[in-house]
């Protein structure tokens, strides 16, 4: 029996989704569990795989954005009369147009075309010659009229009187290297007189684009790549934001991960997570976000962590990790980041966040400005871990330091307000074992 395939509703906040590429075409038998189409859902795609089988008889939405459990397709017997279903989706009085070609024919315009002489006298007199170099024009450009194909005065002044667009005022010395180099001066884009030099030039730069072979490529962003680019701007023009940096000793945070390492092997960005979340409950308004001029605060933390990938990056959210263990946290957030990896994240699983962590420090970078994650009002920014000189109980030593990146929307959050926070966060990090108490 025929029946709709329809937008999937695949997270409990999933209200619209946008086909990117049909995988089946119309007339195609479909098994279940056959991937049909590709669904890009709030900087996730996901695979569509069939319910159902049959003849994929008519496809409704090639692209774009659907409400969810809305009809994208037909699918059914190959012979059955699907005029209903057409009818109540409302193609049926909208039938495909075919594309026509209409070929008209063209009247092509032609023009005798002058290539400057390679080699042999020019017949020209001399007084036209002198014409010529009084006027700036090439006399090899110019078709004669005179006895034997020979330049007059009146051919030259009639070529000089031509629109700059149809000729180019050229010396005669720019002449003479342009027939030996092969260069065309009509192609050189000067508005006043071309001299040697603009020839000599113009040859370097073809020669050089012919080496260098330049390629540009171009290509539509994708839905994660869209809905990024969407996001980033409006959070920019949402949050007033300032940035702060802050440099802590990881030690503590080492010898935590040295000493447990038996039991469950974690992850700087983990030690963070856990304890970032603590901190958040000290601070509410790190943790609050805005809305038609209230400001909501929260008893719980849904920490997001931030996972690049090739074509974007990804914020799966660790929720209610204010009330998880370390061991607890680290395996959700490796769950999640394979996930990100094999596509397989729901909308659910990026939606919640109320502050976000984003670690750059394993390609080495030292400081950076993250923008925050609408609707939250900061993020934080982990760098890299350097070894640097610092002076401990008067001795100086050398530690491995690391610079936290804070971002804060100063709508909510005041500088004294962020730097407390950090500074509470400092302590944490080099004292982890806070978190017991």
């Amino acid at each position: 029996m025929a029946n709709y395939i329809v937008m999937p509703k695949m997270g409990l906040t999933m209200t619209e989704g946008t086909i990117s590429n049909w995988r089946k075409q119309e007339g195609d038998e479909i098994k279940k569990g056959e991937i049909i189409f590709d669904v890009e859902t709030d900087k996730l795609t996901n695979e569509y795989d069939s319910k159902a089988e049959g003849v994929l008889r008519k496809i409704l939405v090639k692209e774009g954005t659907v409400p969810v459990l809305a009809p994208v397709a037909v699918i059914g017997g190959r012979n059955e009369d699907i005029t209903d279903l057409l009818n109540q989706a409302g193609t049926a009085s909208n039938p495909e147009i075919k594309e026509q070609t209409n070929i008209k024919g063209i009247k092509e315009e032609t023009s005798e075309a002058f290539v400057p002489a390679k080699s042999g006298r020019i017949k020209a007199s001399p007084r036209a010659k002198k014409i010529a170099q009084e006027l700036g024009v090439d006399i090899s450009l110019i078709k004669g009229t005179g006895p034997e194909g020979s330049v007059t005065e009146r051919d030259i002044k009639d070529f000089a009187e031509q629109s700059g667009d149809e000729r180019k005022k050229v010396s005669p010395t720019a002449a003479v290297v342009a027939n030996q180099l092969g260069v065309d001066t009509n192609e050189i884009e000067k508005s006043t007189r071309i001299m040697k030099d603009d020839v000599i030039k113009y040859k370097l730069a073809g020669d050089l684009t012919r080496y260098a072979e330049p390629q540009e490529l171009r290509k539509p962003m994708s839905g994660m790549r869209k809905v990024i680019a969407r996001r980033m701007l409006e959070s920019k023009q949402i949050s007033p934001t300032v940035s702060y940096n802050l440099k802590v000793d990881t030690t503590g945070m080492k010898q935590l991960r040295d000493e447990i390492r038996d039991v469950a092997k974690v992850s700087y960005t983990d030690i963070l997570v856990k304890i970032v979340s603590k901190v958040l409950l000290e601070f509410p308004l790190l943790n609050s976000s805005v809305d038609n001029g209230e400001i909501i605060t929260r008893n719980y933390v849904n920490m997001g962590v931030a996972v690049a990938l090739p074509e974007g990056l990804l914020v799966p959210v660790i929720k209610y990790a204010n009330v998880k263990g370390l061991k607890e946290i680290s395996e959700e957030i490796k769950d999640l980041a394979g996930k990100a990896k094999t596509n397989e994240l729901t909308p659910d699983d990026l939606s919640g966040g109320t502050f976000t962590i984003s670690n750059v420090g394993m390609y080495g970078v030292e400081s950076f400005t993250p923008i925050v994650n609408q609707p939250e009002v900061a993020i934080l920014g982990v760098n890299a871990i350097n070894d640097e000189v610092k002076v401990v109980n008067g001795e100086i030593t050398i530690r491995p330091m690391m610079n936290l990146s804070l971002t804060a929307d100063h709508r909510v959050v005041d500088g004294a307000v962020a730097a407390a926070f950090l500074a509470r966060l400092k302590e944490y990090t080099e004292k982890p074992g806070l978190l017991l108490l």
